[in-house]
């Protein structure tokens, strides 16, 4: 069966409608959706190694816009959206606790969360929420999730080939280290 999903995420990424489906996935990802981009920004550029840099361009412009988005529940929705979203990742409490520390060390959560396994919509709505400026979001969030994109892209660009071999041959470990990675991520979002 994850042979069969593997082959589909392939064939959906070198289909004419990948770039929507990359576009919306990494938007929503920023504020409400919980599965990562990276799901299609990789097989996409397994797929079309030639479009490695606008794939990951395309990701980073619009994880940084649902960032945005995020931004704007937190500031303006936060009892009606933002709230219901931080309880069920449990981190209403985070937010009230640490809205000082959040408003002097911004920057750095925002650039870890966005480069890091760490839920990025958590501090995307937090920064909202406890009035981190707007301009030191953006600049964070553009740093952070282009690394992220862009270290992906490279990657798969230069070892292209190799890489989706290692993959297809060692499938069932490599799809085991993404949710080890993405319960990780989790698990630090209950601990912090």
């Amino acid at each position: 069966m994850l042979r069969r999903l593997y082959d589909w995420t392939l064939s959906l990424a070198a289909g004419p409608r990948a770039p929507a489906a990359l576009g919306t996935v990494s938007f929503v990802e920023s504020s409400v959706f919980p599965l990562p981009p990276d799901l299609l920004l990789i097989p996409m550029v397994i797929a079309k190694r030639d479009r490695a840099w606008w794939f990951a361009a395309l990701c980073t412009v619009a994880s940084v816009a649902g960032g945005v988005l995020g931004y704007f529940l937190g500031m303006f929705l936060f009892e009606q959206v933002a709230e219901p979203v931080l309880a069920f990742y449990g981190k209403l409490h985070w937010l009230q606790e640490f809205s000082t520390v959040f408003n002097d060390w911004g920057w750095w959560f925002v650039f870890i969360a966005g480069l890091t396994p760490f839920p990025y919509k958590v501090i995307t709505i937090a920064s909202g929420a406890a009035g981190l400026s707007l301009p030191v979001f953006i600049v964070a969030s553009l740093v952070s999730r282009g690394l992220r994109f862009f270290i992906v892209a490279a990657l798969l660009y230069m070892f292209g080939p190799p890489i989706r071999d290692f993959i297809e041959k060692r499938l069932g470990l490599m799809f085991t280290l993404f949710v080890v990675l993405l319960v990780g991520g989790f698990a630090a979002l209950k601990v912090i």
